[in-house]
């Protein structure tokens, strides 16, 4: 997560030439040392023990909290005078002989760190040495594609890195991911379709028995149309229900998403559908196929996913949008029509509003 430090610096940060004024710390320093030099050994025993090490515990010059990055390969000089600069520590001496006589200095680490105000050396040096950098997050919603996580992850400026390949759709779990600045997109896919393989595991190993579904790759499937059926995940047991007792029932499962995914790959048309689009066969239109499509139509999460796997104990067969952003179910077709028909009134409704 986190670089080591010390490599070659440049021999411009190395060699970064003295502010004016900051000679007065050697001068201070060499008074310092001729005090110790006629106390003699005792005097010596002092300073190392208790007038230095209170210099790097006092409160540092920093009036709020600061964000610094340290570069890799960057020098303990270097980020002496980087923190002196950003007005940190009150002089790059300081912390150079901190680092010096303590050894911390080959141990600090690179990254991006926020530093608090008034932070000492030893507050620094300790924050640096552990590699407290900040941890930037990154959330990738449910349902989204695998083309359109990608795009999510170029336009993050925290991340670096080209990505060359679309992952299979589904394979990328859907969560909030912690990250440090220079992450590479790559890994945090490679993270993405790892936890996502785990999960799986997890609630395939866990499922209901008598399932119609035969291999996680169909839960997958199966989730992925609930997540785009429905946005609720309290809805999400029951809607599974419904596409598993249509399955159970040998039924088509007649889902708008997958007629989307066929049509363009799941962008949204800004419209209804058409019957045109509904009545073209493709090989993820469940109006026209029976069973499930060939492959998952987004990335489901893992309320979808457990839905599929543990779904609800019902006997509905439809469900119909009940115009509040969440369905209304029914067990017969006739029901069904009763619902839609409300649906329909609905939204003639909202037009006329809008149109007065």
């Amino acid at each position: 997560m986190s670089d080591p430090v010390f490599g070659k610096a440049s021999s411009k940060q190395e060699t970064k030439p003295e502010k004016p004024g900051k000679s007065r710390f050697w001068i201070k320093f060499f008074l310092l040392l001729v005090v110790v030099g006629a106390l003699g050994a005792a005097g010596g025993l002092i300073v190392l023990d208790r007038i230095i090490p209170a210099k790097f515990a006092e409160a540092g010059p920093a009036k709020q909290t600061t964000l610094v990055t340290i570069e890799p390969g960057t020098g303990l000089n270097a980020i002496a005078y980087q923190l002196a600069d950003a007005g940190l520590i009150e002089h790059a001496n300081w912390f150079r002989l901190k680092g010096k006589m303590t050894g911390a200095g080959i141990s600090l680490k690179a990254g991006e760190y926020s530093i608090v105000a008034q932070a000492s050396l030893d507050d620094i040096f300790a924050q640096m040495q552990a590699g407290q950098v900040i941890q930037h997050g990154i959330t990738i919603a449910e349902g989204l594609t695998s083309r359109a996580i990608l795009q999510t992850l170029r336009d993050n400026e925290v991340l670096r890195g080209a990505i060359e390949t679309v992952p299979p759709e589904g394979s990328l779990l859907p969560e909030t991911y912690h990250v440090v600045r220079g992450t590479s997109r790559s890994k945090l896919l490679e993270r993405m379709a790892r936890d996502q393989s785990e999960l799986l595991d997890q609630l395939w190993a866990g499922r209901d028995k008598n399932l119609p579904i035969t291999t996680p790759q169909q839960a997958v499937i199966l989730a992925s149309i609930v997540e785009k059926e429905t946005g609720l995940q309290a809805e999400h047991g029951r809607v599974a229900a419904v596409f598993i007792n249509r399955m159970r029932r040998g039924m088509r499962l007649e889902s708008d998403p997958t007629i989307l995914y066929g049509l363009n790959g799941g962008v949204p048309l800004g419209r209804g559908l058409r019957r045109s689009e509904i009545d073209r066969k493709t090989a993820w239109n469940t109006y026209q196929i029976r069973g499930l499509p060939p492959t998952p139509i987004c990335n489901p999460g893992r309320a979808a996913l457990y839905a599929v796997l543990h779904p609800a104990q019902t006997r509905d067969l439809y469900f119909v949008a009940d115009g509040s952003g969440g369905h209304v179910f029914a067990r017969s077709y006739a029901r069904h029509l009763v619902n839609v028909a409300n649906w329909r009134k609905l939204e003639r409704q909202r037009k006329r509003a809008k149109q007065e």
